[in-house]
């Protein structure tokens, strides 16, 4: 008799308990929320969705009934009610890379101005993750995608982007012959004024290290190259010339295996910042100076290259003012549907620092 009461009490507690779990997964609505904060369903809707005739204080106090009952607003149910979307998908390889952090930055600042969310990914530069990216980024129905391609498998990536009926910007690499805006800096102009300005100083053996070979920013950089050797009549030693994922450890590891090659260069041209802060790293732990035994250029001025030991000469590749041109070329494109096609290329800069500020004798 006991055991049967007891399992009756157990009963009633099990229902309790999952009417008070169904309770909690209920969604709060927008209409609890305006009655709790005493206005309109009408008032809150307009709140949600930034609407600037609402006063402070009336935007306040609804704010406050969303914080206090957890209201979530539902972005992909108002997208299908309006037939528009207030969320774009930004796609990008890596965002430990500092590079990619600037660009971050670029396209949130400029796309929260305009009211739109940042659906962010991180590929890791791998295809297969680019892909499920791709996927996930149509399932929450992004408005518009900024791609910046994995380094390989160009055919695949333009295949799945014939398929998409969105706006996209193609942003840092390019894919031959994909009919989509594109945003980046000219790295072939500005790899050729970081190595003619170590010609300049007298430099003859120059070494390439970094990136991803045969990718389109690998290749311009290696044509930028050609040119400033072929101009002081020198050429490319392929001995020289190390590609590599576009990382401090990978740099690090092309400039040990450089060093213990029979002939060494005197100046290193870095195919990134990052790649540059390990090859400097590399070359200390050899028992030679970046700057005095082996000088040293990068590519893209991010923050740390001003305050890296030495201060490292590199091109400024601007990417947050990529970042920015991407995200306005995106807003521009999901507003009008009469966008024209564009591709905008930005002046690189050489800043030169002390990993190459000595002067040497040819």
């Amino acid at each position: 008799m006991r055991q049967n009461a007891y399992n009756g009490c157990n009963n009633k507690n099990q229902v309790r308990n999952a009417r008070m779990k169904q309770q909690k997964k209920r969604r709060v609505t927008l209409q609890q929320v305006a009655e709790h904060a005493g206005v309109s369903t009408s008032t809150a809707s307009l709140i949600v969705r930034n609407n600037p005739r609402i006063s402070e204080a009336t935007r306040e106090k609804v704010l406050q009934s969303m914080r206090e009952l957890g209201y979530v607003y539902d972005r992909v149910a108002a997208n299908l009610r309006s037939q528009t979307s207030t969320t774009v998908g930004l796609i990008i390889t890596d965002i430990s890379n500092t590079f990619f952090s600037e660009f971050l930055i670029g396209v949130q600042n400029t796309l929260e101005e305009v009211g739109l969310t940042v659906l962010l990914g991180t590929t890791f530069d791998s295809v297969a993750k680019q892909e499920q990216l791709i996927s996930t980024m149509l399932e929450h129905r992004v408005g518009g995608l900024i791609l910046c391609p994995v380094s390989g498998a160009a055919e695949e990536t333009l295949s799945r982007l014939e398929q998409l009926d969105i706006p996209v910007v193609l942003a840092v690499r390019e894919i031959a012959d994909a009919d989509c805006d594109f945003v980046g800096a000219d790295y072939e102009e500005g790899t050729y004024k970081a190595v003619h300005h170590l010609i300049e100083k007298g430099h003859q053996e120059i070494a390439f290290l970094g990136g991803v070979k045969h990718s389109s920013t690998w290749t311009k950089r290696m044509k930028g190259l050609k040119k400033a050797l072929r101009e002081a009549d020198l050429e490319v030693k392929n001995e020289f010339v190390i590609d590599s994922a576009p990382t401090r450890e990978a740099g690090y590891e092309a400039v040990m295996e450089l060093l213990r090659r029979p002939e060494r260069p005197t100046a290193i041209f870095c195919f990134s910042d990052l790649v540059a802060f390990g090859v400097m790293q590399g070359i200390r732990k050899a028992g030679l100076i970046p700057g005095e035994d082996i000088d040293i250029v990068g590519f893209d001025n991010v923050p740390e290259a001003e305050i890296s030991y030495p201060p490292l000469t590199t091109v400024s590749s601007f990417p947050r003012q990529s970042g920015k041109e991407a995200a306005q070329l995106l807003h521009d494109k999901i507003a009008s549907s009469q966008h024209k096609k564009q591709r905008i290329i930005l002046a690189p800069e050489l800043v030169i620092r002390e990993s190459s500020s000595k002067k040497r004798n040819a």
